[in-house]
């Protein structure tokens, strides 16, 4: 039975975003330096299909990082549906945030010069971020669960200084959760 280059694409659709998925993961452990192999054995694929998709780390380093915007934006609206608190979502809508900036961190030394790459894909980054960072703001503020006179980029921004230097002996997501508890209103 021929399946058809439709089921072949839906095929390498899936095999693209497990790829992605992997590295990201490694990404998020390792940095951005990570060998190849690692994503590989991660992915479950051997490094000649990673090679095929991306052929420089570069090439995937872009990817992960479009991808992991792309699953935070959309993770936003879902976690806002999926929890009865605003606040929870947005908590855990930041731990994503957080695993996403580690990942940003090692983005422009993998780029290397390239200005003009480096500023589309932020611009890309503010255009799908801010507004469901936004979102959440406003749903948790509604909701009484947070007082804010923050913006969501102000917000963002300061998660993204937390992040800055990352690694296994600083955890960025203990002063994010810190910062984020610190949007709760006083009950005194």
């Amino acid at each position: 039975m021929n399946d058809g280059p439709r089921s072949k694409r839906a095929d390498a659709r899936r095999n693209e975003k497990t790829l992605l998925d992997a590295a990201a993961a490694v990404f998020v452990e390792s940095g951005v330096d990570a060998p190849v192999r690692e994503i590989a054995a991660r992915a479950g694929v051997g490094m000649g299909t990673i090679y095929r998709h991306f052929p420089t780390r570069a090439d995937l380093v872009i990817a992960v990082y479009r991808h992991q915007v792309d699953a935070c934006a959309e993770a936003g609206p879902t976690l806002l549906a999926a929890n009865d608190s605003p606040y929870a979502a947005l908590t855990r809508w930041i731990d994503r945030f957080v695993d996403f900036l580690v990942t940003k961190h090692g983005l422009a030394a993998a780029m290397q010069s390239d200005d003009s790459g480096f500023e589309a894909l932020h611009a890309y980054f503010l255009d799908r971020l801010v507004p469901v960072c936004a979102q959440l703001l406003e749903a948790a503020t509604e909701a009484g669960e947070i007082r804010t006179e923050l913006a969501a980029l102000e917000l963002m921004r300061g998660v993204g200084n937390l992040c800055i230097g990352a690694g296994p002996s600083y955890d960025a997501r203990k002063l994010v959760a810190v910062l984020i508890s610190g949007l709760r209103p006083d009950h005194s």
